[in-house]
């Protein structure tokens, strides 16, 4: 019961920084410096986050099973209720709420730099973070873009293929590669769907590790994001192609290679924030 009172009130504590979190947005002050960095260097904190993985692979292993079983869980959802044209949204969108699904990894990464022993347990550490109701709030902001995406994947099907579902599969292919209405929804589709990377690495690749590591708020730690961005833009373009290109590789193989892409990816998006903010 104690144990369960513990849990409870960190949650509770995490819904009430939520609520201030929301109220307070844009009133912080405090910009953190940022450093520029280049694309060179992104080698280096891919070489780190592979460092943090193989020192923790068995636990980091089992952590990120769930990656894999919930992109199944929506492909099966995709076909079972008859979403054939969002699969290909739903699949590419984990990239938008990626950043979030990886807190837990730049907690593990941020405890292994203290030198603290660390366990797949201490992923869930974030809960007990002071930051841990604004870290919820901004999870949320991503989880609302990635509806935005596809909702707007569908519109661009609906006026491109649609508005009739396709009979199978075979059809849908078929009608994707030799029609001018299919080539019509695949180049607005991916120039639509990039535009909504491009917003999500912007807000984000920097802010959940900066609410992890420092006391800021939401509107600091989003900031803070768009100047690291805006200060390198070759070397975080060079970072979305990366994430993008590692997310299609892990897919490939029924999802499972998300296991070993996305905590590779997670622990060195810590690492570039260290390089990145001073």
């Amino acid at each position: 019961m104690a144990s369960q009172d513990h849990i409870r009130n960190h949650v509770e504590r995490g819904f009430d920084q939520a609520r201030l979190a929301v109220l307070t947005v844009g009133r912080d002050a405090a910009m953190p410096p940022v450093r520029r960095i280049k694309a060179a260097d992104l080698g280096d904190v891919l070489v780190r986050g592979i460092d943090d993985f193989e020192a923790y692979r068995t636990d980091i292993i089992f952590l990120c099973l769930i990656y894999p079983v919930v992109s199944i869980v929506l492909v099966w959802l995709t076909f079972s209720h008859g979403m054939l044209p969002l699969l290909f949204p739903l699949a590419s969108g984990f990239a938008l709420v990626g950043p979030f699904a990886a807190v837990g990894l730049y907690e593990m990464s941020r405890r292994r730099e203290q030198g603290i022993r660390i366990t797949w347990l201490d992923a869930f550490g974030v809960i007990r973070s002071p930051r841990f109701g604004t870290i919820m709030v901004l999870g949320l902001a991503l989880l609302a873009i990635f509806l935005l995406w596809l909702l707007a994947a569908n519109l661009i099907y609906q006026f491109t293929l649609g508005p009739e579902p396709p009979v199978s599969i075979a059809a849908f292919a078929r009608e994707i590669f030799t029609t001018s209405a299919g080539w019509a929804m695949t180049l607005i589709g991916v120039s639509v769907g990039f535009l909504f990377a491009v917003l999500v690495l912007t807000i984000s690749v920097v802010s959940f590790p900066l609410l992890l590591d420092r006391d800021v708020g939401l509107a600091t730690a989003v900031r803070t994001s768009i100047r690291a961005v805006a200060a390198n833009p070759s070397p975080m373009a060079v970072w979305g192609l990366i994430v993008a290109g590692g997310l299609v590789i892990g897919s490939i193989s029924a999802f499972l290679g998300l296991i070993i892409v996305m905590p590779v990816l997670g622990h060195a998006t810590w690492h570039l924030y260290r390089k990145v903010v001073s």
